[in-house]
Parts: structure tokens; sequence; C-alpha cells
């Protein structure tokens, strides 16, 4: 046997032994959208408002963007939607961003792949909307109730509002809908069929106040909000 063979073999000193490193520490997933949440006027779907943005997450003198050109004033019942966006202990999550997406007053999208002649297009409606949440949590949007769209089959939904979350230590966007207490077609939507009955609570939203609707977003723990898997 040669002194090759009997050699005990030298210390791993590579970056993957344990007795240097130890386990890598985990971190939380950033950025934290701080990019995303200066835009003004992104959350006021029907005005000029600088509504949506957290100006006091960045330094006054880029305070720069632009509200967008009005166009004019869109058709339908303007409201407003809000909420606390909460983590699993229920504290608030301070750096959220939230972006909604929606039909017009009428039930149409403004999208190429809504092509249907019977239903108007509102020039003035875009129906996309981003904001940040404030210091404690809250987003807040201006804008239209929804018209109904058509669903599965022949099926029709109810008026709803597609929302989705970003934040810390989402890898990607939880997606999910709010619906309107008590409006028509809640109990025959094809999607809020598919939602276990005792979960639905937490896509619909509540009436306070007149034109205010109310939904907290519970990304995990109990009553945690019901997450689309897209």
């Amino acid at each position: 046997m040669t002194d090759l063979e009997t050699r005990e073999p030298a210390p791993r000193q590579d970056n993957r032994d344990p007795a240097l490193f130890g386990q890598t520490p985990s971190q939380t997933v950033g950025p934290f959208f701080h990019y995303g949440l200066p835009w003004k006027g992104g959350a006021d779907l029907v005005g000029q408002s600088e509504m949506g943005a957290r100006p006091d997450l960045f330094a006054e003198e880029h305070w720069l963007l632009n509200l967008s050109a009005p166009t004019g004033t869109p058709q339908g019942a303007v409201i407003e939607i809000a909420g606390r966006v909460l983590d699993a202990e229920g504290a608030p999550v301070v750096d959220a961003m939230i972006e909604i997406w929606q039909a017009n007053a009428a039930g149409r999208y403004h999208a190429l792949d809504d092509d249907r002649d019977d239903v108007p297009i509102d020039p003035h409606f875009i129906g996309f909307g981003r904001a940040a949440v404030d210091a404690e949590g809250v987003y807040r949007f201006r804008t239209i109730l929804p018209g109904r769209v058509p669903g599965p089959g022949n099926s029709l939904q109810a008026p709803h509002v597609a929302v989705s979350v970003f934040g810390r230590g989402l890898i990607k966007r939880l997606a999910t809908r709010l619906y309107f207490e008590g409006a028509a077609g809640n109990d025959e939507d094809p999607v809020l069929a598919c939602v276990p009955v005792e979960r639905r609570g937490t896509l619909i939203a509540q009436p306070r106040g007149e034109g205010l609707w109310w939904l907290d977003l519970r990304l995990a723990g109990a009553d945690e909000t019901v997450f689309f898997d897209l």
C-alpha cells in the first residue's frame, strides 16, 4: 500500500464547507417596490388627484412625475375601494403596492381582447390603477363601479375588481378579486362559486359610508385572503 492510499484527505476548504460558513443566512425578498410607489395619480381612475403615491418614501426633489392629461369624465357611479394589507400576525404591511384591473360601468374592458361590439368602450376610463399603501398599510382607489362581464360558457360574472398585491417577501404577485356585498350576481358568479363558502367573505368588500367599499387583504394567518393560482 502506497503513502498516497493511506494519506488522510486535507480538510475541505471550499465555499460549501459547513465548518467554515455554516448555514447561509436568510433574507427578506426585495426590492420593496419603492420604485413604483411615487406614481402620482395612479390610484385615481376618474380624476386628476395625486392619490396613490407615497411622497414620504422619497426625497422632495424626486417628486417629479406628472399627472396624466385629462381626457374627460368616465361614465358610471364613482366609488372608492380601500382596505388594509396585513401580515400573518395582523400587523400592517407598510410598503406594499396594489394594482387593480376592471371593466367599465357597462361591463367592458379597455383591452384588445374584449372586442364585443354590443358593449361600448368608455374612452375616458382605462380600468387600471396602482396605489402604494400608506404608513398604516391602507390602500385606496377612486374608480367606477364595474358592470358585469361574461364568464365561462354562457355565465355572467358579478361586478368585481381584479387585485394584485406586491410586497416584501413575495417572489411574484398575489392575485385575488374584490366583490361587492349585495351586488347582483354574487350568488351565481362562477369564480366566486369555486371558493369554499366559509372563505368567500375574504373577497367581498363591505360598504362603509356613501360610496366607500372596504376589504382587508390578509397575506397569511387567520382569515387569509383567497388568492388565485394563475
